[in-house]
């Protein structure tokens, strides 16, 4: 016997609280919403007007091909993460351009769930959201096209002799696209990561050559399909070159990092802080070196598990972006050891800057599990500070080596006077405290007082 319409209007509503956006943050849950209503009530107003000639079919087929030779080539290297996915606006932009605005909305759905079925499964809110984003993007795009050439959707003349105005009108429409989407994901991915600087991921070197690269190639794309659909067999295989090329630069960039902290791994740090210490030493200008332990790390494993810990050690890492300039250094050097690497930063300003990271760290709570509800941890670090001073010893004590083993002493002297405390070792070797009331006091005591 089928269940009563109450009964089933019960287990759906249970289905929908299940859902694990739920346990999102208000904010980012709002968003989430927001952006993905938006995007279906856009879809259903272009459903309206969505007519497709014959040639219109074999633009949208050839082109949904290309998408699908794409994944395929994804699924082989794997997916990218954050606002980098893909080559995948090479194709996509000109469905936004040369078609009706609904399979411009429509296609980031059709990718992104090849993408969920043969790449990486991922939560589906998040697929859900992602297609969303980009779907709004592209109808962004086919809105800036129209309007700079003022002509209606789904009816787009070619280029003719126009060829010069029309390139342009793609070019600003690639350039909404872009802008939309970053506008609408860097919410999302802030809220995820609050550490996360604006600047670092969009005006990335590697970021803004992807993005100028992906945008460039989509336009001549574009004018081309617009004149013929055999553009598109001789564009693929300059497609897949760029996609690899920016695979390459994916996993050159991945050679360099720790994968579970994203700071720099120790082969990586050891060889860019050695070249800031020669520096530093040539042009005999001010440089600090910390090295920080999580304390009784072991015991945080222990009690709340591996994964826990490896959420603790993320945290941390976030947390050194605030204290850290851009050019600063900063990396994973074992287990539950940091190196931060501070040019153009002298002694008084690297306790300081020491002091108030500590402070900050033990005071953060950090979550146990995915649940908000999960209890809090409270991890404490020590800290052994080395500065390279105008009085080192700049012929004996002037190399990495020398700032590592100084910081490492330090490090030592914090431990054994009770953990929680900084150290700081300067260019005579003194052990240096924390000044109470950022002012050094007369006397030395062995490190500061936690």
């Amino acid at each position: 016997m089928p269940p009563a319409p109450g009964n089933r209007l019960r287990e759906h509503a249970q289905r929908v609280r299940a859902w694990p956006v739920w346990e999102l943050r208000r904010g980012p849950a709002t968003l989430v919403l927001t952006v993905v209503v938006g995007y279906m009530a856009a879809i259903g107003a272009a459903a309206r007007t969505a007519p497709l000639s014959a040639h219109g079919g074999m633009l949208l087929g050839a082109l949904l091909l290309c998408i699908v030779a794409t994944v395929v080539l994804t699924r082989r290297a794997g997916e990218n993460a954050g606002l980098i996915t893909d080559v995948y606006g090479v194709w996509e932009i000109p469905i936004a351009i040369l078609l009706p605005p609904l399979y411009a909305l429509v296609v980031p759905i059709i990718r992104l769930g090849l993408n969920q079925c043969l790449v990486r499964r991922i939560p589906i809110y998040k697929r859900v959201f992602t297609a969303a984003v980009i779907g709004l993007s592209y109808g962004a795009a086919s809105l800036a096209f129209h309007a700079v050439t003022r002509t209606s959707p789904g009816s787009v003349p070619a280029p003719g002799s126009h060829a010069t105005f029309w390139i342009l009108a793609v070019a600003v429409a690639a350039l909404a696209q872009w802008a939309v989407n970053t506008a609408l994901m860097m919410p999302a991915i802030k809220s995820e990561d609050p550490a996360t600087r604006v600047r670092d991921v969009l005006m990335a070197r590697e970021t803004v050559t992807n993005d100028a690269a992906e945008l460039c190639v989509a336009v001549l794309v574009t004018c081309g399909v617009a004149t013929s659909l055999l553009t598109i067999v001789f564009a693929l295989p300059f497609v897949t070159l760029l996609q690899r090329s920016l695979r390459h630069a994916h996993l050159l960039n991945a050679s360099r990092v720790d994968s579970k902290t994203g700071l720099l791994n120790a082969g990586t740090w050891e060889r860019e802080a050695a070249s800031e210490v020669a520096r530093a030493v040539r042009t005999r200008t001010p440089l600090a070196l910390m090295l920080i332990d999580l304390d009784h790390f072991k015991a945080v494993n222990d009690a709340y598990g591996h994964l826990a810990g490896d959420k603790a050690l993320r945290a941390i890492s976030r947390t050194f972006k605030i204290f850290l300039r851009d050019y600063d250094l900063a990396g994973r050097f074992g287990g539950e050891e940091f190196a931060l690497l501070l040019p153009q930063t002298g002694a008084a300003d690297a306790q300081h800057i020491a002091e108030r990271m500590r402070a900050h760290i033990a005071e953060m709570p950090i979550t146990a599990g995915d649940d908000p509800e999960t209890g809090s941890i409270r991890v404490k670090v020590s800290i052994g500070v080395a500065a390279l001073g105008t009085t080192w010893n700049r012929t004996t004590g002037s190399q990495l080596t020398d700032l590592l083993a100084a910081a490492d002493t330090a490090l030592y002297r914090a431990k054994a006077a009770g953990r929680d405390r900084v150290c700081m070792i300067t260019d005579a070797e003194a052990v240096v405290p924390v000044a109470e009331n950022d002012r050094m006091p007369s006397s030395l005591p062995a490190c500061s007082p936690s």
